[in-house]
């Protein structure tokens, strides 16, 4: 018999796990910018076409995220974790066995209702691990610094892949390795106890909650915020593909650059939280955003591969600050 892993050990690698599970999907679906103008290149498409692939992942963490949340309360952490996983893994390997853009779109979908499985079992796990406000803010703050340094590695690793002629796929692949290992983590560790389920189901809950305005200004403020964002990280690789100028090097690693800005970013929101008002620091912040973006288009793509990146900078500060203050 294996000697059972010691508390602060087994604490350690769910903690370990979670973090993990955040910058790998991150490093999957915030390369997907990157990917695009692979697969017009490929197929022929029209970029209204192409962006099926960012609709197909989205929508599925949003339908996962409707109707399968309930999984984590009903069918336990672990389950819900392990099943996610093992989805995104089987999705992720399997973006070897097709060629068509319909199937590579099928499985964008199912790799997004994978993800929204698992994040919903990984987020409802930190709160049965959390033992105080505090201590959730503080883990939900470093599952945030994973999600951000998956958000640089990906686009990064990607344009290596790229560089040396390497099919956007395999990233899916070396994606799928990391879920394996994590499949392994999560069946080994011991899940802490939690309280029984509720009987709503998780459609009613959802319905509950949207009478509230405040949940319905807040997240209307999140949506808005991440239409912002995905606007960038989904389409600023197609704007800068075949750009040449001093700036080419810029437009090879523009994406990691604006999520490298993101993450620094943070230390940007928390100095201006201190010396404005939160929703002070929101206007500034969405107002700086638009500046960037009105450079960008009134200088052409020449303006744009420095203006636009550099977005990410203030972008940081919005989406944690909604919320947190929307949760509060």
């Amino acid at each position: 018999m294996s000697a059972p892993v010691r508390p602060s050990m087994n604490m350690a690698l769910i903690k370990g796990l979670t973090y993990v599970m955040f910058a790998m999907f991150a490093m999957t679906t915030d390369s997907v910018g990157i990917i695009i103008p692979q697969i017009v290149k490929t197929f022929g498409l029209s970029l209204t076409a192409a962006g099926t692939f960012q609709y197909a992942t989205m929508g599925g963490i949003a339908m996962a995220g409707f109707f399968l949340g309930h999984l984590a309360d009903r069918s336990g952490r672990k389950t819900t974790i392990v099943a996610g996983l093992t989805l995104f893994a089987a999705s992720s390997y399997l973006f070897l066995a097709g060629s068509s853009f319909l199937f590579f779109c099928v499985l964008m979908a199912l790799s997004g209702a994978a993800i929204g499985i698992f994040k919903t079992g990984a987020l409802a796990l930190i709160g049965d691990i959390s033992h105080s406000t505090a201590e959730h803010t503080s883990i939900m703050n470093t599952v945030e610094g994973f999600f951000g340094v998956g958000s640089i590695i990906g686009p990064a690793l990607l344009a290596q892949l790229l560089k040396q002629s390497v099919p956007w796929q395999w990233l899916y692949v070396i994606a799928g390795n990391m879920c394996v290992l994590l499949i392994l983590t999560a069946l080994g560790v011991k899940y802490p106890t939690r309280a029984a389920a509720v009987e709503d189901t998780n459609s009613q809950a959802v319905l509950a909650a949207s009478k509230n305005p405040f949940v319905l200004l807040f997240s209307l403020g999140a949506f808005l915020y991440v239409a912002v964002e995905s606007a960038i990280y989904v389409w600023m690789p197609t704007l800068f593909d075949g750009y040449h100028g001093s700036g080419e090097w810029i437009a090879v690693y523009s994406i990691s650059i604006f999520f490298l800005l993101r993450a620094g970013g943070r230390f940007l929101g928390a100095w201006m939280l201190t010396k404005f008002a939160w929703s002070s620091a929101l206007t500034i912040c969405s107002g700086t955003i638009l500046g960037c973006f009105v450079l960008a288009i009134a200088g052409g793509v020449h303006c744009a591969i420095y203006t636009l990146p550099l977005s990410g900078l203030f972008m940081s500060v919005i989406y944690p600050t909604v919320n947190s203050k929307g949760i509060s």
